[in-house]
């Protein structure tokens, strides 16, 4: 099963089920696109699944392609794209969505690194649960390697951090949360996942950097 996901993941990413550039952002001049990557990362329990389910339930079907699903012994890796029609458009180009989940289970790390290809902007998805912290770090930890391993710096990269399971009675505060992994200037946004609390704030967020990025690139040329 291993063999089989790198194989797919390996040198590209998706776009409507054929292997693209994994460098950058995804220029399809016929469709007068800009296809960008959003990949969301975290531990396998942090909601990553979740992310995904409610955003695709609640997104217009005629704007978004076919959720797929590749089922590893443990989870699932996850994708999909949409087309979000309120963002406007950058040089006369709409900008189109991908989005990933990693495997939450640390022994699909290379894995994980090859969903990274070619992203433009993280979700890292932190479980507010106390006795989670240390898998939460892990995967914090892991992503920070992977992004190097790949050329990003994650202070640089458009990236935000959403701090899931806030409904928990003995969930950490979110300035303990924000101590344990280090960050300072990355948005961040309170969410209880399986209920909609957070999503699309968390996706507004990323989207929002993402396009700051672009038009930051586009006026420099």
């Amino acid at each position: 099963m291993k063999k089989a996901l790198l194989a797919f993941l390996s040198g590209a990413w998706i776009l409507g089920g054929l292997p693209c550039d994994a460098d950058a952002a995804f220029i399809n001049y016929a469709a007068r696109e800009i296809n960008c990557k959003i990949v969301y990362y975290g531990s396998a329990t942090a909601g990553l699944h979740d992310n995904l389910v409610y955003i695709y339930g609640k997104t217009n079907p005629e704007s978004r392609g076919k959720m797929i699903a590749l089922k590893t012994e443990t989870d699932n890796v996850e994708f999909f794209d949409f087309l979000p029609l309120n963002l406007g458009e950058i040089r006369g180009f709409k900008v189109r969505f991908h989005l990933y989940t990693v495997p939450g289970n640390s022994a699909y790390d290379t894995s994980r690194v090859l969903i990274l290809k070619g992203v433009d902007g993280v979700v890292f998805v932190a479980d507010s649960d106390p006795a989670r912290l240390n898998e939460t770090l892990a995967s914090w930890k892991s992503l920070k390697k992977n992004l190097a391993q790949d050329g990003f710096d994650w202070r640089t990269i458009p990236l935000v951090v959403q701090l899931d399971h806030r409904d928990r009675p003995d969930a950490m505060s979110v300035e303990q949360l924000k101590q344990a992994l280090g960050i300072t200037t990355q948005p961040t946004f309170e969410a209880v996942v399986p209920t909609g609390v957070g999503v699309f704030a968390t996706l507004k967020g990323i989207a929002r950097l993402i396009l700051i990025a672009l038009r930051d690139g586009a006026a420099a040329r």
